[in-house]
């Protein structure tokens, strides 16, 4: 019993964690040719569950990322940064040494924002972005490869998190997979509401951006709750909701006013 409610709870922690994950992934093959966009999204996260099981299985290693590869003050930085009274970090001892962790989560983090000013910057530039939709059309290879890329960031936070919930490795294992599965289920709906309502898709790539933006502040020493990201998220989204309900509302009330006489 206490493995089944592990399961579930992990379950749930990975579906969360991993909507981050498929907002890129729908973002990032809405630039492909409609056919391919299904495709796409299925391998994606078909790499993220192969990722994901993969580091599972090596979790040695993965609590061996942790591990300090050098000190900033053994190249030059002063002292004086890392002192807990007058420094410069929340967490001066974690942000005093650097691991191979630490440099994924930075690697990763400029990787998804310099990917999400691009992608902003392209629904900004709405009339060049679309007369060059037809010749630079991404590529599924491309797309794909991207996402791989991501996928490593992502799965090392979600491996991290479960290795902290459980302890056995199937649990871990049936959570991911359990997981992957409800998101490769809705990943079409997720995408196609994100593609045909640009400001919701404007607001996921905000939220890309802060969570590049959270990875790059983690890989420095500085944590920041991850609970008040995504509850941020989910009052946005409602927001957000609530508009596109009352501009529905409004196109729906506009004819009716036309028809009336003396409208």
């Amino acid at each position: 019993m206490e493995n089944v409610i592990a399961l579930i709870a992990l379950t749930a922690m990975e579906i969360v964690l991993g909507i981050d994950n498929i907002i890129f992934i729908a973002i990032l093959t809405d630039r492909l040719a409609p056919e391919e966009r299904s495709l796409g999204r299925k391998l994606g996260l078909a790499l993220a569950l192969v990722t994901r099981i993969m580091l599972l299985f090596s979790l040695s290693w993965i609590l061996g990322l942790k591990a300090d590869i050098f000190q900033w003050t053994d190249i030059g930085l002063p002292e004086s940064i890392f002192v807990p009274e007058t420094g410069w970090f929340e967490h001066p001892e974690e942000a005093r040494g650097v691991s191979v962790r630490d440099l994924i989560l930075f690697i990763g983090g400029l990787f998804l924002i310099g990917k999400t000013v691009h992608e902003i910057h392209g629904l900004m530039d709405h009339d060049a972005h679309h007369s060059t939709e037809g010749k630079k059309a991404a590529t599924l290879k491309s797309v794909v490869t991207q996402i791989a890329i991501l996928d490593i960031v992502f799965s090392l936070d979600s491996v991290i998190t479960a290795v902290g919930m459980v302890k056995q490795i199937w649990v871990m294992v049936a959570a991911v997979i359990a997981a992957v599965g409800v998101m490769i289920c809705f990943a079409d709906r997720i995408s196609g509401f994100v593609s045909r309502h640009p400001t919701l898709k404007m607001l996921a790539l905000s939220f890309l951006m802060l969570i590049g933006v959270m990875l790059v502040a983690e890989a420095a020493g500085t944590h920041i709750e991850k609970g008040y990201v995504y509850f941020a998220m989910a009052f946005s989204l409602l927001v957000e909701m609530l508009n596109l309900r009352m501009k529905t509302k409004q196109t729906a009330v506009a004819p009716e006013k036309l028809a009336t006489p003396g409208g």
